[in-house]
Protein backbone atom coordinates (compact mmCIF):
# COMPACT_ATOMS: atom_id res chain seq x y z
CA UNK A 1 0.00 0.00 0.00
CA UNK A 2 1.20 3.53 -0.78
CA UNK A 3 1.77 6.24 1.81
CA UNK A 4 0.10 9.56 0.99
CA UNK A 5 1.11 12.96 2.31
CA UNK A 6 -0.96 16.12 2.52
CA UNK A 7 -0.10 19.04 0.25
CA UNK A 8 -0.56 22.19 2.32
CA UNK A 9 -3.11 24.64 1.01
CA UNK A 10 -4.58 22.25 -1.57
CA UNK A 11 -8.37 21.93 -1.69
CA UNK A 12 -8.67 18.80 -3.84
CA UNK A 13 -6.59 16.07 -5.45
CA UNK A 14 -6.47 13.91 -8.56
CA UNK A 15 -6.49 16.50 -11.37
CA UNK A 16 -4.60 15.44 -14.48
CA UNK A 17 -4.38 18.63 -16.54
CA UNK A 18 -4.42 22.24 -15.33
CA UNK A 19 -6.03 24.77 -17.65
CA UNK A 20 -5.28 28.51 -17.57
CA UNK A 21 -8.43 30.33 -18.65
CA UNK A 22 -8.73 33.73 -20.27
CA UNK A 23 -10.67 36.27 -18.21
CA UNK A 24 -13.79 36.26 -20.40
CA UNK A 25 -17.52 35.46 -20.47
CA UNK A 26 -18.17 32.75 -23.04
CA UNK A 27 -20.59 29.80 -23.01
CA UNK A 28 -18.37 26.70 -22.81
CA UNK A 29 -20.39 23.91 -24.44
CA UNK A 30 -19.44 20.20 -24.32
CA UNK A 31 -16.30 19.71 -26.41
CA UNK A 32 -15.00 23.18 -25.50
CA UNK A 33 -11.72 23.25 -23.57
CA UNK A 34 -13.53 25.19 -20.85
CA UNK A 35 -16.17 22.49 -20.27
CA UNK A 36 -15.00 19.82 -17.81
CA UNK A 37 -17.28 17.18 -19.33
CA UNK A 38 -15.15 17.33 -22.49
CA UNK A 39 -12.63 15.04 -20.79
CA UNK A 40 -12.59 11.46 -19.54
CA UNK A 41 -10.34 12.54 -16.67
CA UNK A 42 -10.32 15.30 -14.04
CA UNK A 43 -9.04 18.74 -15.02
CA UNK A 44 -8.53 21.85 -12.91
CA UNK A 45 -9.27 25.40 -14.03
CA UNK A 46 -7.79 28.74 -12.96
CA UNK A 47 -8.60 32.11 -14.56
CA UNK A 48 -5.67 34.43 -15.23
CA UNK A 49 -6.98 37.77 -13.92
CA UNK A 50 -6.95 40.61 -16.39
CA UNK A 51 -5.97 38.42 -19.35
CA UNK A 52 -8.78 39.47 -21.69
CA UNK A 53 -9.36 38.50 -25.32
CA UNK A 54 -8.72 42.10 -26.33
CA UNK A 55 -5.33 42.18 -24.64
CA UNK A 56 -4.37 38.71 -25.84
CA UNK A 57 -5.57 38.52 -29.44
CA UNK A 58 -5.93 42.14 -30.53
CA UNK A 59 -3.02 43.69 -28.63
CA UNK A 60 -0.67 40.80 -27.92
CA UNK A 61 0.05 42.61 -24.65
CA UNK A 62 3.33 41.24 -23.21
CA UNK A 63 2.64 42.73 -19.77
CA UNK A 64 0.13 39.93 -19.07
CA UNK A 65 2.92 37.40 -18.62
CA UNK A 66 3.22 37.78 -14.84
CA UNK A 67 -0.48 37.05 -14.25
CA UNK A 68 -0.30 34.05 -16.59
CA UNK A 69 2.80 32.63 -14.89
CA UNK A 70 1.31 33.10 -11.44
CA UNK A 71 -1.84 31.25 -12.50
CA UNK A 72 0.23 28.42 -13.96
CA UNK A 73 2.21 28.15 -10.73
CA UNK A 74 -1.03 27.90 -8.75
CA UNK A 75 -2.05 24.96 -10.91
CA UNK A 76 1.34 23.31 -10.47
CA UNK A 77 1.07 23.71 -6.71
CA UNK A 78 -2.37 22.08 -6.85
CA UNK A 79 -0.77 18.94 -8.24
CA UNK A 80 -1.69 18.85 -11.92
CA UNK A 81 0.58 16.83 -14.21
CA UNK A 82 0.70 19.32 -17.10
CA UNK A 83 -0.60 22.78 -17.93
CA UNK A 84 -2.46 24.07 -20.97
CA UNK A 85 -4.61 27.12 -21.75
CA UNK A 86 -7.87 27.89 -23.51
CA UNK A 87 -6.53 29.96 -26.39
CA UNK A 88 -4.14 29.09 -29.20
CA UNK A 89 -2.80 32.64 -29.16
CA UNK A 90 -1.33 31.88 -25.73
CA UNK A 91 1.59 30.46 -27.74
CA UNK A 92 3.09 33.92 -27.24
CA UNK A 93 3.73 32.99 -23.60
CA UNK A 94 4.44 29.27 -23.95
CA UNK A 95 8.19 29.42 -23.50
CA UNK A 96 8.04 31.81 -20.53
CA UNK A 97 5.51 29.64 -18.72
CA UNK A 98 7.50 26.48 -19.47
CA UNK A 99 10.58 28.09 -17.91
CA UNK A 100 8.61 29.19 -14.83
CA UNK A 101 7.19 25.80 -13.78
CA UNK A 102 8.57 22.30 -13.35
CA UNK A 103 5.93 20.29 -15.20
CA UNK A 104 5.18 20.01 -18.94
CA UNK A 105 3.45 22.94 -20.61
CA UNK A 106 1.27 22.52 -23.72
CA UNK A 107 0.01 26.07 -23.82
CA UNK A 108 -1.35 26.22 -27.37
CA UNK A 109 -3.02 23.97 -29.92
CA UNK A 110 -0.56 25.42 -32.45
CA UNK A 111 2.24 23.32 -30.94
CA UNK A 112 0.87 20.40 -32.98
CA UNK A 113 1.67 21.97 -36.36
CA UNK A 114 5.24 20.60 -36.70
CA UNK A 115 4.05 17.10 -35.75
CA UNK A 116 1.12 17.24 -38.17
CA UNK A 117 3.42 18.51 -40.95
CA UNK A 118 5.84 15.65 -40.27
CA UNK A 119 3.05 13.16 -41.05
CA UNK A 120 2.40 14.71 -44.47
CA UNK A 121 4.24 14.65 -47.75
CA UNK A 122 6.41 17.64 -48.69
CA UNK A 123 3.81 18.74 -51.23
CA UNK A 124 1.03 18.85 -48.64
CA UNK A 125 -0.07 21.62 -46.28
CA UNK A 126 -1.51 21.94 -42.80
CA UNK A 127 -4.84 23.74 -42.85
CA UNK A 128 -5.49 26.01 -39.87
CA UNK A 129 -8.91 27.38 -38.91
CA UNK A 130 -8.41 30.07 -36.28
CA UNK A 131 -10.42 32.64 -34.35
CA UNK A 132 -8.87 35.65 -36.10
CA UNK A 133 -6.84 35.24 -39.30
CA UNK A 134 -5.18 38.67 -39.18
CA UNK A 135 -3.96 38.11 -35.63
CA UNK A 136 -2.38 34.73 -36.36
CA UNK A 137 0.87 36.43 -37.35
CA UNK A 138 4.07 34.76 -38.58
CA UNK A 139 5.79 35.36 -35.23
CA UNK A 140 3.13 33.31 -33.44
CA UNK A 141 3.69 30.43 -35.85
CA UNK A 142 7.42 30.72 -35.22
CA UNK A 143 6.78 30.49 -31.46
CA UNK A 144 4.93 27.23 -32.23
CA UNK A 145 7.99 25.79 -33.97
CA UNK A 146 6.74 26.26 -37.53
CA UNK A 147 9.93 26.33 -39.56
CA UNK A 148 10.65 27.22 -43.16
CA UNK A 149 9.35 24.51 -45.43
CA UNK A 150 6.18 23.80 -43.45
CA UNK A 151 3.25 24.79 -45.65
CA UNK A 152 0.15 26.19 -43.98
CA UNK A 153 -3.23 27.36 -45.28
CA UNK A 154 -5.13 29.59 -42.87
CA UNK A 155 -8.77 30.56 -42.59
CA UNK A 156 -10.35 32.69 -39.86
CA UNK A 157 -13.71 32.70 -38.11
CA UNK A 158 -13.73 36.42 -37.28
CA UNK A 159 -16.17 37.26 -40.08
CA UNK A 160 -18.67 34.63 -38.95
CA UNK A 161 -21.40 36.50 -37.09
CA UNK A 162 -22.43 33.34 -35.26
CA UNK A 163 -18.88 32.81 -34.00
CA UNK A 164 -17.81 36.39 -33.47
CA UNK A 165 -20.73 37.31 -31.23
CA UNK A 166 -20.32 34.82 -28.38
CA UNK A 167 -16.58 34.14 -28.76
CA UNK A 168 -14.88 37.41 -29.72
CA UNK A 169 -17.47 39.99 -28.66
CA UNK A 170 -18.75 38.05 -25.62
CA UNK A 171 -22.43 38.65 -26.30
CA UNK A 172 -23.35 35.76 -24.02
CA UNK A 173 -25.47 33.63 -26.39
CA UNK A 174 -24.11 30.88 -28.65
CA UNK A 175 -25.90 29.25 -31.60
CA UNK A 176 -24.18 25.87 -31.90
CA UNK A 177 -25.69 24.89 -35.23
CA UNK A 178 -24.88 28.24 -36.85
CA UNK A 179 -21.21 28.05 -35.86
CA UNK A 180 -21.00 24.49 -37.16
CA UNK A 181 -22.43 25.58 -40.49
CA UNK A 182 -19.96 28.46 -40.78
CA UNK A 183 -16.87 26.44 -39.89
CA UNK A 184 -17.83 23.68 -42.33
CA UNK A 185 -18.18 26.29 -45.10
CA UNK A 186 -14.65 27.52 -44.37
CA UNK A 187 -13.22 24.03 -44.18
CA UNK A 188 -14.82 22.98 -47.48
CA UNK A 189 -13.60 26.14 -49.20
CA UNK A 190 -10.10 25.50 -47.84
CA UNK A 191 -9.77 21.99 -49.25
CA UNK A 192 -11.44 22.98 -52.53
CA UNK A 193 -9.12 25.92 -53.16
CA UNK A 194 -6.12 24.13 -51.64
CA UNK A 195 -6.55 20.39 -52.28
CA UNK A 196 -2.99 19.92 -51.00
CA UNK A 197 -4.37 20.43 -47.49
CA UNK A 198 -3.59 17.08 -45.89
CA UNK A 199 -4.83 17.73 -42.36
CA UNK A 200 -6.67 20.45 -40.45
CA UNK A 201 -5.91 22.07 -37.10
CA UNK A 202 -8.61 24.01 -35.22
CA UNK A 203 -6.66 26.66 -33.30
CA UNK A 204 -9.42 28.05 -31.11
CA UNK A 205 -10.40 26.28 -27.88
CA UNK A 206 -14.07 26.89 -28.70
CA UNK A 207 -13.89 24.91 -31.96
CA UNK A 208 -13.38 21.25 -30.90
CA UNK A 209 -17.18 20.74 -30.70
CA UNK A 210 -17.19 21.05 -34.50
CA UNK A 211 -14.21 18.80 -35.25
CA UNK A 212 -16.45 15.88 -36.21
CA UNK A 213 -18.38 18.02 -38.69
CA UNK A 214 -15.18 19.36 -40.26
CA UNK A 215 -13.79 15.84 -40.60
CA UNK A 216 -17.02 14.55 -42.14
CA UNK A 217 -17.10 17.41 -44.64
CA UNK A 218 -13.44 17.26 -45.69
CA UNK A 219 -12.30 13.68 -45.11
CA UNK A 220 -9.13 15.05 -43.49
CA UNK A 221 -7.78 14.24 -40.03
CA UNK A 222 -8.71 17.06 -37.66
CA UNK A 223 -6.60 18.17 -34.70
CA UNK A 224 -7.45 20.65 -31.96
CA UNK A 225 -6.81 21.46 -28.30
CA UNK A 226 -8.44 18.22 -27.15
CA UNK A 227 -6.15 16.00 -29.24
CA UNK A 228 -3.17 17.75 -27.62
CA UNK A 229 -4.56 17.54 -24.08
CA UNK A 230 -5.52 13.88 -24.44
CA UNK A 231 -2.07 13.11 -25.84
CA UNK A 232 -0.37 14.58 -22.76
CA UNK A 233 -2.80 12.98 -20.30
CA UNK A 234 -2.20 9.52 -21.71
CA UNK A 235 1.57 10.00 -21.58
CA UNK A 236 1.22 10.46 -17.81
CA UNK A 237 -1.24 7.62 -17.30
CA UNK A 238 0.25 4.57 -19.01
CA UNK A 239 -1.35 1.23 -18.26
CA UNK A 240 0.14 -2.27 -18.47
CA UNK A 241 -0.71 -4.14 -21.65
CA UNK A 242 -2.51 -7.43 -21.64
CA UNK A 243 -3.26 -9.85 -24.41
CA UNK A 244 -2.20 -13.08 -26.05
CA UNK A 245 1.42 -14.10 -26.58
Amino acid sequence: MAHYHVRKGIESYGHSIGIVLIDCETPFIPGDVGNASTYDFPVLYRTAPGVSLERLIEQGDPTMVDAIIETARELEKAGVRAITSDCGYMIRFHRQVAEAVNIPVIFSSLLQIPLIAATLGSNQAVGIICANRKRLTPDLLTFAGVQKGIKVVIRGMEDSEAFRGPILDETGTLDDAAIEEDIVIRAEEMVTSHPETGAILLECSNLPPYAHAVQKATGRPVFDFTTLINYMHHAFHRKPFSGIF
